[in-house]
This record gives structure tokens, sequence and C-alpha cells, in this order.
């Protein structure tokens, strides 16, 4: 089964609770502690955008960035609606196809998008960040902790509107080092309910072994803050300045 296939219409609705302004402050607050001028931003794993449209409407001139073309498909009505704003630029790439025309000053990837890619896309993804990314420009993600993906094995979460109602499982894999969770859907369709599944995988990443990645790929003060938006759910932040290429 593929991720973010039936439930990209139904992400936002079932996603309220995120806080997107903070995680936008959050990396101006970074970007002001770094003393960086960014105008040119790319989000990548932006998802349905929401982010991607905040940053837009803050003024950056955004490109939004993921491999699903359903979940760009709601990023692109919501960027048809943006007013007083340079909409984004859309791009349905996978990690390690990633290709910009021109380099950005900025990168960042939110709610655990990295902890999506098995270790050769993230090295992939890595190096073409580093070429796509400005001299000294940053990129700035978080990612679910090892901790966090293993106290999810074996629990069961319900999330629900009055029109769609998603179960999900989770089962870690020690062998894969990873979080392997099985989604159902329900959606209402009249008097009727509809079933679909999807699968999603989270890697575990620990954050030796992210810091030891980056340096690889030509990113240094490299620094990890557990203090960002959403941190008591175990989710870390981790800022990284390119080098030139």
């Amino acid at each position: 089964m593929d991720a973010y296939l039936d439930l990209a219409p139904w992400y936002d609705a079932l996603t309220r609770d995120i806080p997107y302004e903070q995680f936008a402050d959050y990396y101006e607050r970074k970007f002001r502690a770094r003393n960086k001028r960014v105008k040119t931003l790319l989000d990548f794993a932006c998802g349905t955008g929401t982010l991607t449209c905040i940053l837009a409407r803050r003024g950056y001139e955004t490109i939004g960035v993921d491999a699903s073309a359903d979940m760009l498909m709601e990023l692109s009505d919501k960027a048809a609606a943006l007013t007083n704003a340079v909409p984004p630029l859309i791009l349905c790439q996978d990690a390690s196809a990633l290709d910009l025309n021109d380099v950005v000053d900025a990168a960042v990837c939110s709610l655990d998008g990295v902890n999506y890619l098995p270790r050769e896309d993230l090295t992939e993804l890595l190096r073409r960040l580093h070429l796509f990314i400005r001299p000294d420009g940053l990129f700035i993600f978080d990612v679910n902790t090892p901790e966090r993906l293993r106290s999810l094995d074996g629990q069961v979460f319900v999330d629900e509107t009055e029109d769609v109602l998603c179960l999900w499982r989770a089962e870690f894999d020690e062998t894969e080092n990873a979080l392997y969770y099985g989604m159902d859907l329900f959606l209402r369709e009249g008097a009727l309910w509809t079933r679909s599944g999807e699968e999603h995988i989270e890697y575990a990443y620990p954050e030796a072994e992210l810091t030891s990645l980056l340096e690889t790929a030509g990113f240094t003060n490299i620094t990890i803050d557990r203090t960002g938006p959403q941190h008591e759910s175990g989710r870390v932040f981790i800022t990284a300045e390119n080098t030139p290429h």
C-alpha cells in the first residue's frame, strides 16, 4: 500500500492540531540567530502545503516539493487562493531526484519528513541539498527520535471527523530499525462507509548518524534543539549550515 493517496484530501481535517505558525516562527528565529538573510526557501516534503503558504504570506519565495501528487493537489488549491504573496513553485519529486533550477537561501523539512526516507534516499537528498542550497545557507529539519518511534510500538490511534475515521496501528521492526504503521480510512458516502488502506514507514535515525550524514554531504555548524514546536512529543530540530560546493 502506498502512502498519502486516499489520505491526502483528509489530511488537513485530521491534523488540525499541528501548530504550523509556530513552525514558521521557529524557522525565522533560526534565520535571525544565525544572521542569515533568506528570500528563497525550499519546503521539502511539504505535503498539503499549509506551511509553504504561511511562509509565502510572510514574504518568502517558496518552492514546495513532495513525492505525493495527491498531497500537492491540495497545495495547488491553497496556492491559487493566496493573495498579496508570490505563489509557491510546486514540484513533484522524490528525495533522490530533487532537482531545482537555481540555488535557494535555505531549506526546511517539517513534521518528520526525514524519517520517511530510507538511508540511501536520505544520503542522496543531503548530497543534492548541498548543491541546491547556497554556500552558508541553512537546512533546518525535525525528526522523531528513535526513542519516540519505539514508544509507539503496539499502539493503536484513532482520528476522526464527521465524514472520515482514520485508524492506525504501529509496529516497530528492530531489524529494519523502522516503525511500520498500517492506516485504515473509513470514508462516509451517504448512508454508507467505504474503507481504504495505506502503509507508512518511518526510519529511526540517532542524532549521531544524522550529524555524520550531514557532515559527509558538506554541512557544518550542526546544532540539535529539543525546545522547538511539539518537542514534548519527542520531536527534535536540527540546523545545519552549507559549505561551498
